[in-house]
């Protein structure tokens, strides 16, 4: 029996014994966790070296079999594989045990959450103590002061009224305090009992906690050792396997596989030459033909020159005369009819049979006769006429596929959008030089652009009507691309899934991008990456401002007895990618962090009091987040309760106080320090999360190039819905821009071959409900434009995308700010 070291040493002046006991319960859930994380982690080692040690095994049978020194590489590979053996079966055991360490963190779960219900009458009479002890306390110092007073003034001389007055009031205070010492002592028995039965009931459980943890540290001693002695089994064993690999062995083993045989040279005698044998060898021989399996023998030409063909016959690298008189006119010339046609020339099937290598099915098999036509046309000259250049498919074909959603369905939408831009084109007026219209009377259409302008095949898609009070432009200026509805979001439909999410990566090149289902890191743009927008406010830049700078929290002295103050900060980036005008292709990811601010005289605080009150708070609506990564050095969580929509937290006071610490001591003139205590991932529903809707359209020819891109402010993706500030679209174009017409003005940067625009705040109060377009048309020298990626950065202040909350619990703690933001992360669109 374990001595009540719990009972003994939790009471206290401020009796708050019990809440150090409850977390400490809740930290051997913790612990547990760890540990199967670790065992998970020497799993993972064990794994990685067996699977080395197979592939070590395995290049040791690819070493060279050659020389007497081979076959000891068969004792290295049998040892390696049995090693890697030993090391998998440690895997297998330890994968084992983490399975009982996770059943037995369920079950953890349970007691404890049985244990906090159990409990409550404590943490109730607890309570009672606490408020009782500071109403005893109060009413005390009420009872000297009346009692002090009325001696003083009987001291004085007062009179008898005074005097009955004071004594009526020290009565009273007499009263209120003798009935507080009663209360305090039926409360303090309640406490005393309810305490010592939560005590007892905590160190069982910690008792209970570490047997059973110990149990579990046994079993992976004991798979440990066993493997250590099946590793040192296997050595012992490649020790004996190398001792009886002698050198005479091995010698005797190379003679036996490779010998060439015993016997020697005998001896040779000098013979007469037999002339008669020698004069007949020196007789003409006729050739036979050397026939290819698989080819018919009016197919053994190659050469189709008769200088190349009179040259093998006449030389042929032998002797003249060697093989005798060769007919040059029924060599292996092809012959050919007035039609270009080779004609077979006849051949004798026994001749054929007699001078080939192979039986008679060989030919049998070929009795029908064929004909090859052979053309080849001239090259045509090249003068500027029939100059090729590869079109667009040509190299996505050379390339590899780089659409999103390749099908045949899109490839004729392509064309027939082609089509529609090519006659929409002849009907307009073009733009000149100097600015003004021209009407064009020339029929010739402009080439189909490189990819489509207008995605169709959105008819399930409900598009917003066009605003009365969009700007019209007049007849000839940015006309390039035909006036379509702008289909962003779907109409809601119940039981709706929302589209697959994907990550999103950085890009490098705006030319193409990932032929399959998830977004490529390597061709779109960003704002933050350009230089030519290096000097504009970013978000990165806001947030460098701790949280709480518009007010900050309190100032906190020794002497206060009121909660502490502390801020919070919820900072979230939206990353979204919106491809055409499929709503159902936008790919989005929200993330977000948790920010704490303490003031600086929080510090002496936490390190005067040996127990400071833990600081503990609930996150609300967090069913709307995907993952919860808290710090795992501060902050803890009770994995234990029911509610999706909260979750329950408590920072491990030592280790926060050893940061605030720190960061004094670095910063010692800072009015507050800022501790990051949690990310999350809030979960999306696709473009219904984009507090921005976007759809690009290009239509690129050989001299100019037509923009327009629509926006719709989304009010639905944000809590509480907010303006969003700081608005800028950066759209890179290639193909030698020498002019730019665009609604509203852009910024154009020559050396960055990109248009900036800068926009006013986007909220519902702006015109047409925050939705509008902006248009834009480049004249090119060196066209036709590649439609490219672009970017989009925003900023807002006062909401988030997710709707998470936090809420402090207990006393001790105050919330002084509670700041919200969001901005845009990888924010971008193609056509």
């Amino acid at each position: 029996m374990i001595t009540p070291y719990f009972l003994e040493n939790f009471w206290g002046e401020k009796n708050n014994g019990f809440d150090v006991l409850y977390h400490n319960m809740k930290h051997g859930q913790i612990s547990s966790k760890e540990l199967s994380d670790f065992i998970r982690e020497r799993a993972t080692i064990e794994e990685t070296y067996s699977r080395s040690m197979t592939k070590l095994a395995k290049s040791a049978s690819n070493f060279s079999q050659l020389g007497t020194f081979a076959p000891v590489w068969d004792v290295f590979k049998v040892s390696t594989e049995k090693l890697a053996a030993c090391h998998m079966e440690l895997v297998r055991k330890l994968q084992e045990l983490i399975k009982e360490v996770q059943k037995y963190v369920d079950e953890q779960a349970k007691a404890h959450k049985k244990t906090k219900e159990e409990v409550a009458s404590t943490l109730e009479a607890v309570q009672n103590i606490q408020s009782v002890s500071q109403a005893l306390q109060k009413s005390k110092e009420n009872y000297n002061s009346k009692t002090l007073e009325l001696e003083r003034m009987r001291k004085e001389g007062a009179t008898q009224r005074d005097l009955d007055k004071a004594g009526v009031k020290v009565k009273k205070a007499t009263e209120v305090y003798k009935s507080y010492v009663e209360k305090y002592a039926s409360t303090k028995t309640e406490f005393e009992q309810k305490m010592a039965e939560t005590a007892q009931k905590f160190q069982d459980i910690e008792e209970s906690h570490i047997q059973h943890m110990k149990e579990i540290i046994q079993s992976y001693s004991c798979s440990v050792e066993d493997t250590h002695k099946q590793i040192i089994e296997v050595h012992k064993e490649f020790v004996n396997n190398m001792e009886n690999t002698s050198a005479a062995g091995l010698i005797q083993k190379l003679a036996e596989s490779k010998g060439t045989g015993k016997e020697r040279p005998g001896p040779i005698e000098f013979e007469e030459c037999n002339v008669s044998i020698a004069t007949e060898g020196a007789k003409p021989r006729k050739r036979k033909p050397f026939t290819i399996p698989g080819r018919r023998k009016d197919k053994d030409t190659d050469s189709t020159e008769s200088t190349e063909v009179e040259a093998t016959n006449t030389a042929n690298g032998a002797p003249p005369d060697f093989y005798g008189a060769i007919d040059i006119q029924n060599a292996n010339v092809p012959q050919v009819d007035e039609e270009g046609f080779c004609i077979r020339p006849e051949v004798n099937e026994n001749d054929a049979k007699d001078n080939s290598f192979y039986s008679s099915s060989d030919s049998e098999e070929e009795d029908e006769r064929r004909k090859f036509h052979v053309e080849i046309k001239p090259v045509q000259p090249n003068n500027g006429t029939h100059q090729h250049k590869a079109t667009i498919d040509e190299l996505k074909a050379s390339i590899g596929n780089i659409t999103l959603s390749p099908s045949a369905t899109v490839h004729m939408r392509r064309n027939q959008s082609s089509d529609e831009l090519g006659r929409s084109r002849t009907q307009q007026p073009s733009y000149n030089d100097a600015g003004g219209s021209t009407s064009s009377g020339s029929s010739s259409a402009v080439p189909p652009p490189n990819r489509p302008s207008t995605p169709l095949g959105t008819g399930t898609i409900v598009p917003p009507p066009r605003p009365s009070s969009r700007p019209k432009l007049p007849a000839g200026k940015l006309t390039g691309i035909n006036e379509i509805g702008r289909p962003f979001s779907p109409p809601k439909v119940a039981n709706s899934s929302p589209p697959p999410t994907a990550p999103l990566a950085r890009a490098e090149s705006s030319s193409s991008l990932s032929s399959n289902t998830s977004l490529s890191a390597s061709n779109t743009p960003t704002v933050e990456d350009d230089v030519f927008v290096g000097k504009l406010p970013t978000f990165e830049k806001r947030c460098e401002t701790p949280a709480g700078t518009s007010r900050g929290p309190s100032p906190v002295t020794l002497a206060s007895q009121d909660p502490l103050p502390i801020a919070v900060a919820f900072t979230e980036s939206v990353n979204a990618y919106f491809k055409g005008a499929d709503p159902s292709k936008c790919i989005v990811k929200i993330t977000g962090d948790m920010t704490l601010s303490f003031p600086s005289g929080i510090i002496k605080i936490f390190t005067s009091s040996p127990s400071p009150a833990v600081l503990s708070f609930k996150l609300r609506n967090t069913s709307k987040l995907e993952q919860i990564l808290p710090n795992q050095h501060l902050l803890h969580s009770d994995s234990s309760q029911s509610d999706t929509n909260t979750k329950d937290f408590w920072l491990n006071m030592p280790a926060l106080t050893a940061y605030l610490r720190k960061c004094s001591e670095q910063n010692p003139v800072s009015s507050y320090y800022n501790v990051d205590v949690l990310k999350y991932q809030v979960c999306s529903n696709g473009i219904q999360s984009t507090p921005l809707n976007l759809a690009v359209y290009w239509k690129c020819g050989s001299s100019t190039t037509d923009l327009r891109i629509d926006y719709r402010y989304n009010p639905e993706a944000m809590q509480p819905p907010g303006p969003l500030t700081s608005v800028q679209v950066l759209v890179p174009v290639n193909g030698g821009v020498t002019n730019m017409q665009s609604l509203p003005n852009a910024i154009w940067n020559t050396e960055q071959s990109k248009s900036l625009w800068k926009l006013n705040d986007i909220s519902e109060k702006s015109e047409n409900e925050g939705s509008g377009s902006l248009r834009a048309k480049f004249e090119l020298s060196d066209g036709p434009s590649i439609p490219a990626t672009l970017a989009v950065q925003f900023f807002n202040e006062g909401s988030t995308l997710s709707g998470v909350d936090m809420e402090l619990v207990g006393s001790g703690y105050r919330l002084s700010l509670n700041k919200k933001r969001f901005t845009s992360g990888r924010y971008m669109a193609d056509c």
